[in-house]
């Protein structure tokens, strides 16, 4: 849906918007070339569309005190949306970039990052939610997750031929950023990979969608995670992107070390990485490994 509506503001500026369609076709073009994903061009896309509506002008028409006083008035709403105000920055930045106008980006508000520590499943609770699903494919997809520290769209992206026993990896094609990298195969989450090769034959996709040749959903990901956070009477606020902070601080705590964790997670820069060793208890070991291997071990 948010999708759907983000295209239709984004067609309504090209349409009615004098200069937006051409200054859009610009944006879209370079952000293809430059790599980055399509939420990337949804997003600064639907941001633009919506100040470019509000004004009748794009923004590479209006004053900077224009724009930020309608930033302000962003920041300062009954409802105010970070998400739109960080979408609205980034583009804006983006934009002016792309147009030779750096000096306007420059004096674009700095965004201040939220220092909020991501909440983390314990082992007891990971436990529980593993077990909690019905469905053999449920219970092997959640596990995986942990057990790699995959993301999302890792997860729907991976292909058969992306696990490789021999090497006990798992190959990620295209990561945050289009950058792939390797992640360490648990030997227990292989076992369960295999007994469901078994029963399902899964074709191309590692999870299939209910549409052939299609891979499963992240709509369908994320409520098999909420409806085994809820069958598992796990009280903290866990999405499946929880698993893959369990991840990290799992294996910090089993004394891996930091450059390696930030590795397996492709993290770009060791500052990101370096929140769980805040999260992190009882260090112990130093070898390198999945958590899920060590998960039934206490």
């Amino acid at each position: 849906m948010g999708r759907q509506k983000g295209s239709t503001l984004t067609e309504r500026a090209r349409k009615t918007v004098p200069g937006f369609d051409s200054m859009y076709k610009k944006l879209e073009q370079k952000i293809k070339l430059s790599g980055l994903s399509t939420s990337t061009l949804i997003n600064y896309g639907r941001s633009m569309a919506k100040i470019s509506l509000h004004f009748g002008k794009t923004p590479l028409d209006l004053e900077d005190d224009t724009i930020n006083e309608y930033l302000l008035e962003i920041k300062a709403g009954e409802k105010p949306s970070e998400s739109y105000f960080k979408h609205t920055v980034y583009g804006l930045r983006y934009l002016f970039r792309l147009f030779g106008r750096e000096d306007r980006a420059i004096q674009l508000p700095p965004l201040r990052r939220k220092s909020q520590l991501p909440a983390v499943l314990s082992q007891a609770e990971c436990k529980r939610l593993f077990r909690a699903p019905k469905l053999l494919k449920h219970r092997v997809l959640l596990a995986l997750v942990y057990s790699a520290g995959l993301r999302l769209s890792e997860l729907v992206a991976l292909r058969l031929e992306d696990v490789d026993s021999d090497r006990m990896q798992i190959r990620i094609r295209q990561g945050k950023g289009n950058k792939g990298r390797y992640v360490v195969l648990s030997s227990l989450a292989l076992q369960g990979l295999r007994k469901y090769y078994l029963a399902y034959h899964p074709k191309a996709y590692l999870f299939n969608g209910q549409v052939k040749g299609k891979p499963m959903g992240k709509r369908s990901v994320q409520w098999v995670m909420r409806s085994a956070v809820r069958q598992a009477g796990i009280k903290k606020q866990a999405s499946l992107h929880t698993l893959r902070h369990s991840f990290a601080t799992h294996l910090i705590e089993d004394g891996v070390d930091i450059f390696t964790v930030k590795e397996q997670l492709g993290h770009a820069h060791i500052e990101t990485t370096l929140r769980y060793i805040h999260i992190a208890r009882n260090i112990k070991r130093t070898d390198v490994h999945s958590p899920l291997d060590t998960l039934y071990q206490s």
